[in-house]
């Protein structure tokens, strides 16, 4: 099968974003990560970095956001809420699942989180992976990453226990059940030879 989107999941601290940044730049393919949250901020005339932080737990930052602003973030993705309607974390998945469908329209596109294993699951042509590492990799990896103070063992749980907390509650679905992939991988070796191992196994093409 001829594949035109990647979607890319991964656990906090094993390189996945990168990873997924790295074969999009060598396929030459639109990358998706932070733009599908950017994009909503941008439509709610909000600044980003206040949306950043809540990325992949929808419910939270949601409150940050006034009641009209949604509205507008709504109206330009294109999805029509009634007179009444409450524009809430359901509609900011809608959202981010119209965006996502529009990537896997257009094709030649890397997409990173955001349920997007869920969104696209079924749409031919698609290609899972789920990039993860050994804890300590992921820590030694975060603390040069992280404010100075922080605990990344604690950091690490956080955000893991928060993206499989936003795939269930809005999909139905355990954030590490492997038939939601196609490729389950650690990148504990390297980051780039786990990024030559997925384009293998998604094109069958060595990374000259």
């Amino acid at each position: 099968m001829e594949y035109r989107v990647l979607t890319v999941n991964r656990e906090f601290g094993s390189g996945g974003g990168r990873i997924a940044q790295t074969i999009a730049e060598w396929l030459g393919w639109k990358l998706l990560d932070r733009d599908i949250i950017d994009a909503i901020a941008y439509a709610a005339h909000v600044d980003s970095s206040a949306v950043r932080p809540y990325d992949e737990h929808v419910v939270s930052w949601l409150r940050r956001i006034n009641q009209q602003a949604m509205r507008s973030a709504a109206l330009a993705a294109g999805i029509e809420l009634g007179e009444g309607s409450v524009f809430d974390a359901e509609e900011i998945v809608k959202i981010s699942q119209k965006i996502i469908e529009k990537a896997w329209t257009d094709g030649n596109c890397v997409i990173v989180g955001r349920g997007s294993q869920c969104v696209l699951q079924h749409k031919p042509g698609v290609y899972h992976v789920f990039v993860y590492a050994p804890l300590k990799e992921r820590i030694l990896r975060l603390r040069s990453r992280l404010e100075k103070g922080a605990d990344p063992e604690q950091r690490l749980r956080t955000v893991d226990g928060e993206r499989a907390k936003y795939l269930q509650q809005y999909w139905g679905k355990s954030w590490c059940n492997p038939h939601l992939y196609d490729l389950m991988i650690s990148s504990h070796a390297d980051e780039d030879a786990t990024a030559r191992a997925i384009l293998y196994a998604m094109t069958g093409k060595c990374r000259e």
